[in-house]
């Protein structure tokens, strides 16, 4: 895997970890009530989406590794663009359910890496 691509693979490693260190202990209330953590959330949202735009760009071979990819880059095109229609309670059901999927991915395609 090629240095570059082991760069976006961290970046949405990361950004997967800060959503994790947000939102721990919080509730889908506490989400929608806090302007906050609405910001943060969809910001790390935003980075993950971009390293994923990009890494596809760069690497089909690992980008076909990432399930979601597709619907990475576009849910981080919403947040950009039509900042003004997310759903927040969208935004919670990607946290719950897809976030930890991703993470399981990035894993794995790091742990490949480090056994070649």
């Amino acid at each position: 895997m090629q240095l570059e691509a082991r760069k976006y693979l961290f970046d949405i490693q990361q950004a997967a970890r800060l959503l994790d260190q947000f939102t721990t202990g919080k509730s889908v209330d506490d989400y929608v009530n806090d302007p906050l953590l609405q910001s943060a959330v969809e910001r790390q949202f935003e980075i993950i989406g971009e390293a994923t735009r990009k890494l596809e760009k760069l690497d089909s071979s690992v980008i076909a590794h990432i399930s979601d990819h597709r619907k990475l880059i576009n849910f981080r095109n919403i947040l950009i663009h039509g900042y003004a229609e997310v759903d927040d309670y969208l935004v919670w059901d990607l946290l719950q359910h897809k976030l930890p999927i991703l993470v399981q991915e990035i894993e794995v395609l790091f742990d490949q890496n480090d056994a070649t």
